[in-house]
């Protein structure tokens, strides 16, 4: 009898797999030319370096902690709610960046890969700080995935790392085109920066959660130069191979619907949505950022990836 783990292996389709010899340096690019420290990726390093320095732990959750008692349960059930799924794409978004860099590694594009290198440092330092607030002001260490609905895990459980992941053996430019749509412009373009604007729907408005608002600043902060770098990528890809937009354009028509499909499962599990946020601005703010996304990578591509204005991003 076949077991049931030789049966799945079975079906699962095959990949292509790395080439089974290890491979060689030939050449590096700091002894045969040097780095462009005017490329775009490694000012956006410097960005970083700069504007990128700040501690998760450091931040003081005082006053989060008594603002949290005078929310209703209905209140607090949205901010676990809302909480739970940014950790855990934060955790995915760590993890799933590291085939970009193996890819940009494997092009000899150096400056890509040292930009990553703060980025996927970045991401990290995003998950540990949502850890550190349901730790120590929502005082919980639950499972919470009951909170993922089916249109979240088609994206961050499916989408997500399976597109990032194939390019770990293609490095063509669609697979690398398709995987940074799927990160850089759905995840944190689209779902990322709307999350975004319902914590500041929440939480600014009602002048509570100094903490959070805090740590979400930063992030935002931090989200603009990834989503930047996404589109200075998906330009160079495009400036190479006309045909890359059309493989940028078939993926974010694909995700706009389950990522629509998420925000309506969110307002779904509320009969009476708290903190007054409404359902139309959100799916409203979502469209608009997708519209954005797409406008700006044609803009970029006719223009020339290199006259995108770095000054604009924190």
């Amino acid at each position: 009898m076949i077991s049931e783990r030789a049966e799945e292996a079975a079906t699962e389709p095959e990949h292509p797999s790395p080439a089974q010899t290890p491979q060689g340096h030939t050449s590096f690019k700091t002894t045969t030319g040097g780095l462009d420290f005017n490329s775009f990726p490694l000012r956006l390093f410097q960005k970083s370096k700069k504007l990128g320095i700040w501690d998760p732990a450091s931040i003081s959750f005082e006053q989060d902690v008594r603002d949290l008692k005078s929310l209703t349960q209905q209140e607090i059930t949205l901010l676990m709610h809302l909480t739970s799924m940014f950790v855990a794409g934060e955790e995915s978004v760590t993890g799933d960046i590291l085939p970009l860099m193996r890819a940009m590694a494997k092009r000899g594009w150096i400056e890509e890969e040292l930009y990553l290198t703060s980025f996927a440092w970045e991401e990290a330092k995003h998950t540990e700080f949502f850890s550190i607030f349901l730790q120590q002001v929502m005082q919980t260490n639950q499972d919470l995935s009951h909170f993922h609905s089916p249109s979240y895990r088609a994206i961050f459980y499916d989408a997500l790392p399976k597109a990032m992941e194939h390019v770990l053996y293609d490095h063509s430019d669609a697979a690398i085109a398709k995987a940074s749509t799927t990160y850089n412009l759905i995840v944190e373009g689209t779902l990322a920066e709307t999350g975004y604007h319902a914590y500041y729907t929440m939480l600014e408005r009602h002048n509570i959660m100094p903490g959070l608002r805090e740590g979400i600043g930063h992030l935002k902060r931090d989200e603009a130069r990834h989503i930047a770098f996404g589109v200075y990528l998906l330009c160079r890809l495009c400036a190479q191979n006309t045909s890359v937009f059309a493989v940028i354009e078939e993926q974010m028509n694909t995700l706009i619907e389950p990522a629509i499909d998420f925000i309506n499962e969110i307002f779904d599990d509320y009969e009476q949505m708290p903190f007054g946020l409404k359902r139309e601005d959100f799916i409203e703010y979502a469209l608009s950022q997708f519209r954005k996304r797409i406008a700006k990578i044609e803009r970029a591509t006719e223009q020339g990836y290199e006259n995108l204005l770095l000054d604009t991003i924190d």
